[in-house]
């Protein structure tokens, strides 16, 4: 007898996951999908407070093909989500973490999604439970997009529907040597490859769940680590990305949420080591792919701190940081008739200090909430030239 191919293997990397994984199993089991249509593969990494016991006691009684695999712990959640990946038979597989749960119908819409619009990945809306969670990509439904034109990018966490025929033909696995940010490298890849992305996001497909005891399965680690995963990010994007706007537009995510947070205002209770070893793990990242054109795409109180990094001027920068950390507003000095629009943090026109206007420049969004800014373009350009 052919068994037939199931449409969704769920793979669910476990460790140290009570009483979590309780919910977690129950919101599979919930699922409206026909049980015949989904396998659950579930990996357990070591565990000792009973994680695998539980994993064991659903395999036995749930309604869907359910299979049990234990190790000896693999240091973060890679390993179990590769191990998971090489014996999925699904057309597609969903990363499920066991501390967190799927929204109701999840399966069965994200599915529908990705066989209608014929897509490779499907974003499905996420909520956070006593934690945060992504919001600036829910904004409607979209059946195909891509990494450029939506929020996407910065939704680079695991729990999507993939098509493993992707995953197969480009050989993507999880990087088990990075230890923070493998979600980010994976995901990027995919977007990067796939053929059309879709959002769903008229309904909750997953509940990022806030842990009381503090544990996850992601390890934070030391600061070094969030330097090799912005590495990493940049040097996936640059490779897959020709140089130009798309691929500046694209740095924007590990400039920003991954490299900046190391230089904002707990950069100021740092060590003078630790500042400079910061600046020195910079220093590479910055040579290679900081340019004019990705810092125009930036706040300037974002350009700014990025800026001197580059540059490694740290007293300036503690000064700026001094600045943000006071939540001061700086002045807005407006010029052209208003057309250009200056934010006057600190070192502005300091001669001493060197720093070029262009780094103060609003952007356009930026400008738009200064009193007295008005709104400039080449027809205006031209009008002043024929003047």
């Amino acid at each position: 007898m052919t068994v037939a191919q199931p449409d969704v293997t769920v793979i669910i990397g476990a460790y140290e996951a009570m009483p979590y994984l309780v919910e977690c199993l129950a919101s599979v089991e919930a699922q409206t999908i026909d049980p015949e249509r989904v396998e659950v593969i579930a990996v357990d990494d070591g565990s000792t407070d009973g994680t695998g016991e539980c994993l064991e006691e659903f395999a036995a009684r749930a309604p869907m093909p359910v299979t049990v695999l234990r190790q000896e712990n693999s240091g973060g959640p890679s390993g179990p989500r590769n191990v998971g990946l090489d014996k999925a038979a699904g057309r597609y597989v969903f990363f499920l973490d066991a501390d967190d749960r799927l929204g109701p119908e999840a399966l069965e819409r994200m599915v529908g999604m990705a066989d209608r619009a014929g897509t490779d990945v499907v974003l499905g809306r996420i909520e956070g439970v006593n934690r945060g969670a992504p919001k600036s990509m829910w904004g409607r439904t979209l059946e195909r997009t891509d990494v450029y034109s939506s929020n996407i990018k910065y939704t680079l966490s695991a729990q999507k529907l993939f098509r493993r025929a992707l995953l197969d033909r480009h050989g993507m696995r999880f990087d088990e040597s990075l230890f923070t940010g493998e979600d980010a490298l994976f995901t990027m890849e995919a977007y990067l490859r796939a053929d059309g992305v879709s959002v769903i996001a008229d309904h909750t497909c997953y509940y990022l769940v806030g842990r009381d005891d503090g544990k996850h399965v992601t390890k934070s680690g030391g600061y070094a680590l969030r330097f090799d995963s912005a590495r990493a990010l940049m040097n996936l994007i640059a490779r897959l990305v020709p140089e130009g706007p798309r691929r500046d537009l694209l740095m924007v995510r590990p400039f920003t949420v991954t490299l900046l947070p190391q230089f904002g205002p707990r950069f100021l209770k740092d060590s003078d080591e630790v500042r400079r070893r910061k600046l020195e793990l910079a220093r590479p990242l910055m040579d290679a792919h900081w340019t004019p054109d990705l810092a125009r795409l930036l706040k300037v109180e974002e350009r700014l701190r990025l800026h001197l990094v580059a540059e490694r001027r740290l007293e300036p920068l503690l000064d700026v940081l001094r600045f943000v950390r006071s939540k001061e507003r700086p002045p807005a000095l407006l010029e052209r008739r208003g057309r250009r629009v200056y934010l006057a943090y600190p070192h502005f026109r300091d001669r001493a200090a060197g720093i070029p206007d262009a780094v103060y420049l609003a952007s356009p969004r930026e400008a738009r909430s200064v009193p007295g800014h008005r709104v400039g373009g080449p027809v205006s350009v031209l009008r002043r030239a024929s003047r």
